[in-house]
């Protein structure tokens, strides 16, 4: 079995409950279901239809950042959709947004922010936009720099914002150079740096100490893009400079999370974190209605978003009260533990002469390339590699990197292009530890038959 269903027997007994809470009011008079067997026959057809999808929840995906959602976090989203809350306001989601404010909370504290302004989003994208909605704010046409490597939403948010943007080149591990950092700052029209604390292509983290550093003589803001790694600030396995960032994650202006990724959640539950509460002011609004039930500040007005799903929150409530936050604790671990698949994965890759490497995880992204002399055949080989482990059931993704990243660690590589595409895995799931035997003899497999196909011979 690879999809979990024992959970399933919970929900009935919640949903029970639930309904203990409205037993006073009148009853109603229910609209019929749809005919029972034309509603199994559509629901059967949706399943046939959803299994045209690559096996996400299970250890042999190692491709994309897809995590499937804890099973309590799709039990209590379920349960919320029989009351269906928007938390846009408390009237209309009293409960839920409650609950919000306490899961953003302790969001807040894992990052060691007691005073904070935060709430939840439809994802990265959307958290990111209100920081350099903020930033554009604060600061006026000034100019937002990310790296090169950082996600692509933030030169498209700042186009759609009219904002002024930059990118700032990257070292040979993938993170912002400092020194070209400085160089751009010295013109003195930057107004906030983005600083990616885990990328989607290679999961480097940008040298946010050294950033700050430079903060205190060029007074721009500093935007954490943590969407995807912000969560590693748990993990007890991260090496010392990597934890150097972490460390000091509580300095910045704001923070971008994704609890849909390294949080356990379904799509799309995002959030944005500030550390000054009183840019709230800048979300003020007045509108020909409103709600008349509760005096206190309604999350709709904290948010560029209107109607947003309680459920979200519900979820990720549930989540961390059944894996609370805190260092040592069982999320934590899980952390270390895909973390450490990826460590195990790059041991391998570095030992073995078919392959090159490109530069030791940070996080739990690993990307790496069979070896070959030119980056025209490095890209073919990691191409056809990418297809024969997916025929394998062994399903990886490509990253493609130019060649300004890598040529100084493979110097004896002919550039006759200037990008290569590399073979890259996603080792978010704590249960890969437990499979890299596996996924390195299937990886060998399909290397073996594609090196044969090429006539290439390997070594050992």
């Amino acid at each position: 079995m690879v999809l979990e269903k024992s959970s399933l027997k919970v929900l009935q007994e919640a949903l029970e409950e639930l309904d203990t809470g409205f037993q006073k009011l009148p009853r109603r008079r229910f609209e019929p279901l749809p005919d029972q067997i034309a509603l199994r026959r559509v629901l059967l057809e949706v399943a046939e239809r959803m299994k045209d999808n690559y096996p996400y929840p299970h250890p042999l995906y190692a491709g994309q950042m897809l995590k499937p959602p804890h099973p309590i976090a799709r039990l209590a989203y379920t349960l919320a959709l029989w009351i269906n809350p928007n938390n846009h306001a408390l009237d209309a989601g009293p409960a839920s947004s409650m609950m919000e404010k306490e899961a953003v909370g302790e969001i807040a504290n894992m990052f060691g922010w007691q005073t904070y302004l935060s709430h939840l989003c439809s994802g990265g994208t959307m958290a990111n936009l209100e920081a350099l909605w903020v930033a554009g704010n604060l600061q006026k046409n000034r100019t937002i720099v990310a790296s090169q490597q950082a996600h692509y939403t933030h030169q498209r948010i700042c186009g759609v914002l009219r904002l002024p943007f930059q990118e700032v080149p990257c070292d040979h591990r993938a993170r912002m150079d400092v020194d070209a950092l400085k160089a751009i700052l010295e013109k003195g029209e930057v107004g906030t740096v983005v600083a990616t604390i885990g990328t989607t292509a290679t999961g480097s983290v940008d040298p946010l100490p050294e950033i700050l550093e430079l903060q205190t003589q060029y007074n721009f803001r500093v935007h954490a893009d943590a969407a995807y790694g912000g969560y590693f600030t748990l993990a007890e396995n991260l090496d010392a400079e990597t934890r150097s960032v972490f460390d000091c994650l509580q300095q910045v202006d704001s923070i971008a999370l994704d609890p849909h990724k390294h949080g356990l959640q379904p799509y799309g539950c995002g959030c944005i974190l500030f550390h000054d509460p009183s840019i709230g002011t800048l979300y003020k609004h007045d509108s020909p209605y409103t709600y008349f039930s509760s005096s206190e500040l309604h999350l709709g007005e904290i948010s560029l978003e209107c109607s947003r799903p309680g459920a979200s929150a519900v979820a990720l409530w549930a989540t961390q009260r059944l894996l609370p936050l805190t260092p040592g604790g069982e999320f934590a671990a899980d952390l270390s533990r895909s973390r450490q698949a990826a460590l195990m994965l790059y041991e391998k890759v570095q030992q073995a002469s078919q392959y090159r490497v490109t530069f030791a995880p940070q996080l739990d992204i690993l990307v790496w390339s069979p070896s070959a002399e030119s980056a025209s055949k490095i890209s073919q080989l990691s191409q056809a590699i990418f297809k024969e482990a997916a025929d394998l059931d062994l399903h990886l993704a490509l990253a493609d990197l130019p060649k300004e990243l890598l040529e100084e660690v493979w110097q004896d590589v002919d550039w006759d292009q200037d990008h290569v595409t590399c073979l890259r895995s996603c080792l978010m799931k704590p249960e890969h530890a437990d499979w890299i035997e596996e996924i390195w003899q299937i990886l060998e497999q399909a290397t073996r038959k594609v090196f044969e196909v090429y006539g290439i011979g390997i070594q050992g």
